[in-house]
Order: C-alpha cells, then structure tokens, then sequence
C-alpha cells in the first residue's frame, strides 16, 4: 500500500499491539467482517439490497413503487418447503415510510406480499399486445388425454392455417428488406450525408447573417406569414399627411384680399432669403466673399459689391 489510510481503508493495516496468537483482525478489533450490515446478526438477520420484483401499491398512502427499485431489507429465514429456505425480506417504502414484508414462494416459484402493499395487476388482451396466448395450467394437464390433445392439434392446425397468408407476407416483407445488406448501408450512409451537407450549408447560411443558431429550410407558412408582415415607413407617414393636406385644403384659388396678413409677411421673408442667397451665390462666382448671416437685405449686398469695385480701382 502507497499510504497509511489506504492500508486501513483495506484492512491491510495491523496495528503494533496486535499478535497473530489474537486471531483475525476482525476478531482483535470486535467487530463483524460485514460491518453494519451485521449488527442484528444476532437476532438472524442481515441487512442486505432487495429489489423490488414487480410493481406494488404502497399500502400506507397508496403510491406506486415500480420494479427495480432498491432498499435496504431485513432477511431472515421464516420458514421451509421440504429442504428449501423460505426467506423473508422486510423494508420501509420511501414515500410514507410504510413497512412492506414480502416472502419467497419456493412452490410456485414467485415472490408474495405478506403486508404493507399489494401488488398491481396489469391485464391486457393478446390481440391488442399482438402476443401469443400461452396454455393455461388446466390444458397442460388435460394434453396427458390423447384424445384431448388430438382434438387440440387439430384446432391448432386451422389457426396455423388462418394466419399463414399474413405470416407468409411478413417473411416475404423481411426476405425483400434484409436480401441486400450492401444496398441498404449504401443508400443509409448516402442519407446521412446528404443530411449533415444541408446542416453545414444551413450554418454557414446562419453565420453569414450574423446568427448563432442554425435556420431551418424555407416552407410555404413562412412565406405565407411574412408577406401579410407590413412595416410602417416616414414615406407612407408623409404621404398620408400629404394626402390630408390636399383634401383639408380648398379648391378654388385664393384672391389677393382674402390672404391673411401673416401669410403675406412670410411670402415676403421666403422672398427677400431667396434674393440674399442669390447675391451671395454671384459673388462666389466673380471671386467675393460670401455675405455674412447678418446682413438681412439686398442693399447690404449691393454696398459689399461697390466697395469690392472700388478697391480695385485703386
């Protein structure tokens, strides 16, 4: 052993004081070698796995226990059938904390529940399970009589008859599917990988996109639901305000009177903006400078074009 704990972890490790005239380890130490599970050993039982056998109903709160669980059960022997041991196997159910007592039947071979549960009967019918009905324990006994048993040949006889079209089928079925191994893994492994070419095509689709996650193909819903999808635009928003302006309006032209004042005083600024822009765009044109933002008027143009000339004359 590499190390002291893992001797005793292993029961390798003895300890100074012990003597091979003391016995075992597990005599000089007082304890049993199954440990724990020992210790009503006394009382002939051992603690021990059980499995559950076949589904139970708990008989404390009525909840289902299904075949393969596992607890930790009480064994003792309660019992012979002739020289055969009849053990008995005592547990606790995990939902209610129900004491559940279940024995061996050595005669018919099963196990019995004695307390605590019960034990879930499923029926079913052959034709629905599409299995084979098997003889009962009666007919079994009755096929000793050779005239029974003639009389159940023959009855056997017309159902193997009834069912050879459909079984013939079948094995027609299975012969077509499994006479060419080559053929079918070819055409399989064809499909497999056309179908991780789609999905590589399909990420690299969604990649280019930006996505993290894989597109499915397109389908007629899809296209269906994404034409009725309808995004409002500025275009249709002024348009719309355009199209209420129009009908606000009046169709007939206004007359020079019935102008507002306010109206007028804004056509006049519209007009002299118009002229400034013009003044300045002409004195880029000849080499100027443009106009300031604060000259308002073109006379304040007209004085920046006669100093620019007189300048130059001198």
């Amino acid at each position: 052993m590499s190390t002291l704990s893992a001797a005793r972890a292993d029961n390798f490790y003895y300890p100074p004081e012990w003597t091979p005239d003391k016995g075992s380890l597990n005599k000089f130490q007082g304890q049993h070698p199954l440990r724990e599970r020992a210790r009503k050993l006394g009382e002939g039982i051992l603690i021990i796995r059980f499995e559950m056998p076949y589904n139970i109903w708990c008989g404390g709160c009525n909840s289902m226990i299904a075949k393969g669980v596992r607890f930790n059960a009480e064994k003792k022997q309660v019992g012979n059938y002739y020289s055969t041991k009849i053990w008995s196997f005592a547990m606790k159910a995990p939902c209610c904390k129900q004491e559940i007592v279940i024995q061996t039947d050595p005669q018919n071979c099963e196990y019995v529940i004695t307390s605590g549960a019960q034990k879930k009967v499923e029926e079913y019918d052959v034709e629905d399970a599409e299995t084979m009905e098997l003889t009962a324990e009666e007919e079994k006994g009755k096929l000793a009589d050779p005239f029974y048993r003639l009389e159940h040949q023959e009855v056997d006889l017309q159902k193997k008859k009834a069912a050879e079209p459909l079984l013939v089928r079948l094995q027609r079925v299975s012969d077509a599917r499994h006479a060419d191994d080559y053929s079918l893994n070819k055409g399989l492994r064809a499909q497999i990988r056309g179908h991780r070419k789609r999905v590589a095509e399909e990420e690299t689709a969604s990649r280019k996109l930006g996505l993290g996650i894989r597109l499915l193909p397109k389908s007629k819903e899809d296209i269906a639901a994404a034409s009725n999808v309808k995004f409002k635009t500025k275009f249709d928003k002024n348009r719309k305000d355009k199209r209420a302006l129009i009908h606000a309006s009046s169709i007939f032209p206004e007359s020079s009177y019935s102008v507002p004042s306010s109206s007028k005083k804004r056509l006049e600024l519209e007009a002299k903006r118009r002229k400034i822009c013009a003044g300045s765009a002409s004195s880029l044109l000849s080499g100027g400078f443009k106009a300031s933002s604060l000259s308002k008027t073109p006379s304040s143009a007209n004085k920046f074009k006669s100093s620019i000339v007189s300048v130059r004359k001198l």
